[in-house]
């Protein structure tokens, strides 16, 4: 007898798709499932799954990774360009005043600029090559282009630098409500002295009633609104600190600033070193770029790139403002925590509702990013240690215990590490720099010749970026290795 079926070869993928017919209606539910193995022969030679997208061109619909059978339901442009913002514009912001203080004006205005075209550039590259390969994760398009081990590298630096970002949300915390060695907390301005002091015991508290709740929800798109309220009060911090630099500059009362770095002594040349990761992590997102793209209604790899440029403006404006408006303002005296220099009368009139307004928003504005970094950690930490499971969506206690253990790990780590500059230089310098602007560039050199391609320009970019990154990092490394001795010296 004639038969219309053939034998699937062992290796092959196998695509479920319905037909418009009335014979198969239960199977509308989903509308396209895609089954693949995961075996070594397929993780050392991602280069057959890539043959096979080739093959699926028609339908543009299936360049798209699918995540659940309401494919139509998701994320406005809007909510993801708030949850996008941010996941960018966190604690880093705190730390560019700083940056611009050994920089300069004009050099550090010209990098902010640079570093936000560079990680657009960037982030256009990823979202292009996941689509490529149907991948859902950061970690999945970089095990198609580079394999497995490249894979497990980059879950590790999403993890690390994670890791590190929220523990940094919670010194800030610390220093800026319960105060530190040299910087009087807002409880103390407030109450006096009381146990309030305890600074452990502030983070603890601030970490189980207002963060666990938001950190336990499992889809990044329910943290839209609380997105869109944290970019509002950062916008609040700039137009506050702006607002304070323009009268007093229009009363005399700045110091000239100055506009390139300083090359004078050896610990400007070490802090000049160590800067430049710092500058690097400010716009590292790239962790959330699949999930934030996975949830967005109608999505296409041109909107996404939309929602990227909308976000890279809104960073450059906001994180340009504050740091030319927070080295204004301090001149010299400007903390790597520029929240700590907003304890002291600031020289104009309704200085202490100011400093409180500037503290206590963008105390809260970190206490609503937390959660949008902690859902990427999440993730991660799942995709790393319990492949082949049930997606985490679908496993409420997996969801669960792991928030708790991440936020116990998190609150340890935040007691240990002295400051915010101990941490962006190491995380700037190793898993941000890797993150942003080396897996994403070797993703899209190693895929150039599927799909569409590289341009000759994108080429050019790609190898400028992945040059640029592998010296930063090594540059950041050495810096950050004298610096510590330096130290231990004194």
């Amino acid at each position: 007898m004639d038969s219309n079926y053939t034998v699937i070869p062992k290796n092959s993928f196998l695509e479920l798709q319905v037909y418009d017919n009335d014979q198969n209606p239960p199977s509308r539910i989903k509308s396209h499932v895609k089954i693949q193995t995961f075996d070594e022969e397929h993780d050392s030679d991602s280069k057959n799954f890539v043959d096979h997208v080739d093959n699926n061109q028609d339908d543009e619909h299936d360049d798209y990774p699918l995540i659940s059978a309401k494919s139509n339901e998701g994320s406005a442009v809007a909510g993801a360009v708030f949850n996008l913002t941010t996941t960018v514009i966190g604690a880093g912001i705190m730390a560019l005043p700083a940056a611009m203080k050994v920089l300069g004006l004009a050099v550090g205005f010209v990098l902010i600029i640079f570093m936000g075209i560079l990680s657009e550039v960037s982030v256009e590259l990823l979202v292009r090559f996941s689509v490529l390969c149907k991948a859902t994760s950061y970690g999945e398009v970089v095990q198609y282009a580079l394999g497995r081990p490249a894979k497990i590298l980059s879950e590790i630096c999403i993890i690390l630098n994670n890791a590190g970002v929220l523990v940094v949300y919670l010194i800030i915390v610390g220093d800026v409500m319960s105060g530190s060695l040299h910087h009087t907390g807002v409880f103390d301005q407030w109450l006096g002295k009381g146990m309030w002091d305890h600074r452990k015991l502030l983070i603890l508290i601030v970490l189980v009633v207002f963060l666990a709740p938001l950190c336990a929800l499992d889809r990044i798109e329910s943290l839209s609104m609380s997105s869109a309220a944290s970019v509002a009060l950062a916008v609040v911090f700039v137009v506050v600190c702006f607002f304070i630099a323009f009268i007093k500059l229009v009363e005399g009362k700045l110091d000239p600033p100055r506009m390139s770095p300083d090359f004078g002594s050896k610990k400007a040349i070490l802090d000049l070193l160590v800067v430049i990761p710092i500058m690097t992590n400010a716009y590292v997102c790239h962790f959330n770029v699949q999930p934030i793209y996975n949830e967005l209604e109608g999505r296409t790899p041109q909107k996404m790139n939309h929602v990227g440029r909308l976000t890279t403006i809104l960073c450059i404006v906001v994180y340009s403002s504050t740091a030319i408006s927070g080295y204004l303002l301090f001149g010299k005296d400007t903390e790597s925590d520029v929240l700590t220099n907003f304890d002291k009368d600031l020289g104009i009139g309704y200085s202490t509702a100011l400093n409180y307004i500037v503290r206590v928003g963008y105390i809260f504005h970190l206490i609503l990013v937390f959660p949008v970094v902690h859902f990427s950690l999440r993730q991660t930490v799942d995709a790393l240690f319990f492949e082949g499971s049930a997606p985490l969506l679908e496993s409420r206690k997996r969801s669960l215990a792991l928030t708790v253990v991440l936020l116990v790990l998190i609150y340890f780590g935040s007691t240990m590490i002295p400051s915010i500059w101990t941490a962006f230089k190491f995380t700037g310098a190793t898993t941000a720099v890797s993150l942003g602007f080396i897996f994403p560039p070797l993703v899209a050199l190693r895929l150039r010749k599927e799909g569409p391609g590289l341009s000759l320009g994108e080429k050019f970019l790609s190898g400028l970026m992945l040059v640029l990154a592998i010296v930063v990092s090594f540059v950041g490394v050495i810096g950050n290795i004298y610096s510590l001795e330096s130290k231990s010296d004194d």
